[in-house]
């Protein structure tokens, strides 16, 4: 993998914690439970022993887009090819109503149209 520029990356968060996910569909950084714990995922600072969590298509996207769902902080990675569009979308909870407290990732694969493997 090569390092993508920070400018390619959107964010996600819980008020506790943030993960930045590329437009390549990997998270690329991530501290759990706490913005100052250790970080889990790291490339951004090291490609090669870093670590990352990837959902991307089998083959090259011609085209990428990231953006947000209006007024709030819910991550759309759309990836368009000649074959379909396909879109990773990523958010963490605040919290369970019961006062739980955990650190989740929710990523959502889907397929808008086509066929995208």
């Amino acid at each position: 993998m090569a390092y993508l520029p920070i400018e390619n990356h959107g964010v996600i968060g819980n008020m506790r914690t943030v993960a930045l996910v590329g437009m390549d569909g990997g998270i690329d950084w991530f501290c759990c439970p706490n913005f100052d714990s250790p970080s889990v995922f790291g490339a951004i600072l090291d490609d090669d022993k870093g670590g990352r969590f990837s959902i991307r298509p089998v083959h090259e996207a011609t085209a990428r887009k990231q953006f947000y769902w209006p007024e709030t902080n819910v991550l759309v990675t759309r990836f368009l090819s000649d074959e379909g569009v396909g879109e990773v979308t990523d958010f963490m909870p605040i919290g369970a109503l019961n006062g739980d407290r955990r650190t989740h990732i929710v990523r959502r694969v889907n397929v808008v149209r086509g066929r995208i493997h």
